[in-house]
């Protein structure tokens, strides 16, 4: 079997460029004290061993990784559009993510200590369902930031979306186009479920119109399920919890030939990737993942450096009119 290569070393590039290793470590560094031609005999010979500093390394060295740990569900399309916007912001602000799973047969609590193993400086954390009292344990050891969940005490960071403003415009949205007869096909135990089924209830009867929700859930099988529920009593619009439930429920629509938007409009929520695919074109809530993204870890950073204490976001969501929804049927 082959040998694996080494890394090449500072000691590596000295010798070949034929200058001393403390020269190397002027130039990669950035500090004067090296002509330019020495420069690029260097960075010459850096490029051909393919040599790259480790920077862990001197970060570990000054007590600082620059690290903020983001834990996601892997399960979630729209946790991934997250993580890349965290990606961009972190790096803008000097800082570098480190990823961990919520997966199956892995637990939040061992995405989490993993993280902090790691060297993490803070935590962000997509849709905890973790404890308000277990995410206060982690926040005496590390800043902690929930994302898309707000309540979690007064130790940890919040930063989430208007649910109550996001469903008042959905159903604002619909009630304009004439429908009354509107179902909410909730999200059973995912977070933000309870409270936008409480939304909808509430912006219904305030309109004078029945607040029908039904059991369901954040996944395509979940919204399979509900449409199957609804055959027999169609109504002419649906909420879903998410974008993934309401691709579900018009799969089964579909699979009971009706078709979207004529004989019923589906309203999605997330404006996820999904949401956008030119063959789905789904109508949806956006909760702008790039702003989130950017909000959570701008405040990973500053309470890292100690510039802010413990505070809640909320952002205003918006409405994102696609195919999915129209005037309801005759």
């Amino acid at each position: 079997m082959k040998e694996q290569q080494r890394r090449p070393t500072l000691m590596d590039v000295a010798q070949a460029a034929g200058v001393s290793r403390a020269l190397v470590s002027i130039v990669m560094r950035g500090v004067p004290g090296a002509a330019e031609s020495t420069r690029q005999k260097v960075f010459e010979a850096a490029r051909e061993l393919g040599y790259r500093p480790d920077s862990r390394a001197r970060l570990l060295r000054s007590s600082r990784t620059k690290l903020i740990g983001l834990s996601f569900s892997s399960s979630q399309p729209f946790h991934a559009e997250i993580v890349d916007a965290a990606y961009a912001q972190a790096s803008s602000r000097g800082y570098e993510i480190a990823l961990s799973a919520v997966a199956n047969g892995r637990t939040e609590t061992r995405a989490v200590e993993s993280l902090l193993d790691f060297g993490s400086e803070a935590l962000v954390m997509i849709s905890p369902t973790l404890t308000a009292e277990e995410l206060d344990r982690y926040s005496g050891q590390v800043p902690v930031v929930s994302l898309l969940r707000n309540d979690v005490g007064e130790l940890v960071d919040a930063v989430s979306s208007d649910d109550i403003a996001g469903i008042r415009l959905g159903v604002e949205h619909l009630a304009d186009l004439g429908h009354r007869n509107i179902v909410h096909v909730d999200g059973g135990i995912a977070v933000s479920a309870q409270q936008r089924s409480e939304a909808f209830r509430s912006e219904m009867q305030g309109r004078g119109l029945e607040a029908t929700a039904i059991p369901g859930g954040p996944g395509e099988e979940d919204g399979l399920r509900a449409a199957r529920s609804l055959r027999d009593n169609l109504p002419t619009a649906v909420i879903a919890f998410n974008d993934r439930s309401a691709l579900g429920l018009i799969e089964g629509f579909r699979a009971s030939g009706l078709q979207i938007p004529s004989d019923v409009s589906v309203l999605g929520y997330d404006d996820s990737q999904l949401a956008r695919l030119s063959y789905v074109q789904l109508s949806s809530v956006s909760q702008d993942a790039p702003l989130l993204a950017a909000a959570a870890v701008d405040r990973a950073v500053d309470r890292i450096e100690g510039t802010v204490g413990p505070a809640h976001v909320v952002r205003t969501p918006h409405l994102v009119i696609r195919k999915t929804t129209a005037l309801p049927r005759a």
